[in-house]
């Protein structure tokens, strides 16, 4: 597995599991099996209703703690709650987090990133991230925070490398965490079946998932692809016995569209103020 080092020395896996849609059970086994497998990074969130059910999964794997790497996101109605990062706390079962981000960026952000800043300082957080703050919004975190997140999570893939984020994010070295890192909803045929793709997955006996993932590595990305399908687990971290040449990744750029496939409006952002989270009971 190889280390990314974050512009505060903290050190995190370049690839990790997903939880996002994974019913509590599912969301359980998966971790805990992808642990098994050498795993080290888990992705979850207060919205994904099963925070407890990845808790679990860690305690079943046998994996000490302190080896295993944990995100988690805040939702928008807990940005002022000032119980939120212990209540996080709590359905995790774990006395820290290592990456704990504010999952949207809405009217009260602000009261959100001051409790990360809060928790940071605490010792409860190892590390600061925002999730789909692009544009203006990371632009205003830069200039009203002198704390500096470590992690951006945003839509990423060869369609939609984030040309623009990324003129944003390296130079103050922040990493980017990719969601729909293999093209998203109704794009994942046309990436994974694209001739360049299928081309270079040919040439290194690998399946094109494995391809884009080890493109997302070499990039510098962190990418968290999510299954209960205990050999697509298995598949998605079998990336460190190869590596695409500068040819390859040559290819790989023309694959840019500068499309994202996930479009959000300011407004319907700040409707998930109302929304609250369901969490799971036990």
């Amino acid at each position: 597995m190889e280390l990314i080092k974050l512009n505060n020395e903290v050190k995190m896996p370049s690839v990790g599991i997903g939880t996002f849609l994974l019913e509590p059970a599912d969301a359980q086994n998966s971790v805990r099996e992808a642990l098994k497998m050498g795993y080290r990074l888990i992705d979850t969130a207060n919205a994904y209703a099963n925070e407890r059910a990845v808790g679990r999964g860690m305690k079943e794997s046998g994996v000490a703690r302190e080896e295993i790497f944990l995100s988690t996101k805040l939702w928008p109605s807990e940005y002022e709650n000032p119980n939120a990062v212990e209540e996080t706390l709590e359905r995790l079962g774990t006395n820290y987090i290592d990456l704990l981000f504010l999952h949207q960026p809405t009217k009260n952000w602000r009261e959100g990133y001051k409790q990360l800043v809060k928790a940071y300082e605490a010792g409860k957080i190892k590390a600061i991230g925002i999730s789909n703050f692009e544009g203006k919004y990371i632009e205003d975190v830069l200039s009203e925070f002198k704390q500096l997140p470590q992690v951006i999570q945003v839509e990423c893939h060869p369609f939609f490398p984030q040309t623009e984020l990324r003129k944003v994010t390296e130079p103050k070295n922040i990493r980017i965490m990719a969601w729909y890192p293999l093209g998203g909803k109704g794009m994942t045929a046309e990436l994974l079946e694209s001739p360049i793709v299928t081309s270079i997955a040919a040439k290194y006996k690998k399946s094109p998932a494995q391809v884009v993932l080890r493109w997302h590595v070499q990039m510098g990305f962190i990418v968290i692809p999510g299954s209960k399908n205990t050999a697509h687990i298995k598949d998605n971290i079998d990336l460190f016995d190869f590596a695409l040449d500068a040819g390859d990744m040559a290819e790989m750029a023309t694959l840019d569209k500068g499309e994202r496939r996930y479009n959000r409006t300011d407004e319907a952002l700040e409707q998930f103020l109302n929304l609250k989270v369901t969490y799971e009971a036990k």
